[in-house]
């Protein structure tokens, strides 16, 4: 018996830390990093995208601001710090991607949002990482989760971003989907420096059964009398 349970831990170890794996993997849109987050891809339309990611392990922190753009960049600032030393071990972190930007659905333009920024721990930190040094960090584990995908190039701006939500949503409704409707996550794949065939996405968080097709419309009975 103590076999068995053994064997199961083992295998769930082993299944959590997968899904942080090289860049050269068939589900990575990562080209910088040594490591990125992997996904299964449950299935498919000509509009989105729904994946599958295991539980996982980030470092975050929150920036207030009327801007994504704005407070990303508090935001990043901070978590740069941490993976460059700025912890309880002195240590260097290697950078991972993507970078996830949790931004809330409900905005007014003329008060700030909460955004929280998020970095990917590499799998040698997803168990035991060392604590920030900044009071404002704090670890996010991510939960075993379904979600919608939305791909576009360019840069990921607020505008941009809110663009291919409202994009992603307007599907969503068309198929029918359960999604979490209080925020959605922006999620960039490269530095600044890249110029070209850069990746973003949008992410909705799926609530219930996932959905990769649009409902046909049942034709109306026929009464005779």
């Amino acid at each position: 018996m103590d076999f068995v349970v053994g064997l199961l831990m083992l295998m769930f170890l082993g299944s959590a830390e997968s899904s942080v794996g090289p860049s050269n993997s068939s589900s990575s849109f990562c080209t910088e990093s040594k490591e990125c987050l992997q996904f299964d891809l449950v299935c498919k339309t000509d509009e989105y995208e729904v994946r599958h990611y295991s539980p996982t392990r980030w470092v975050s922190t929150d920036a207030e601001a009327y801007f994504m753009g704005v407070g990303a960049a508090m935001a990043f600032r901070r978590l740069f710090q941490y993976i460059t030393g700025a912890n309880e071990a002195g240590v260097k972190i290697e950078m991972t991607a993507p970078v996830l930007v949790r931004i809330p659905e409900e905005t007014k333009m003329w008060e700030p949002a909460i955004y929280t920024l998020s970095f990917l721990l590499p799998s040698a930190y997803q168990d035991n990482p060392p604590a920030p040094t900044n009071d404002k960090l704090y670890f996010t584990d991510m939960p075993d989760m379904d979600v919608y995908v939305r791909s576009y190039g360019g840069w990921m701006l607020s505008v941009t971003s809110r663009l291919h939500a409202h994009l992603l949503t307007k599907e969503l409704q068309r198929a029918q989907a359960s999604y979490n409707h209080t925020y959605h996550y922006g999620v960039g794949y490269d530095s600044p420096l890249k110029l070209l065939n850069r990746h973003n996405e949008v992410w909705y968080v799926a609530e219930e059964e996932p959905v990769c097709v649009v409902p046909t419309a049942t034709p109306a009975e026929t009464h005779t009398p």
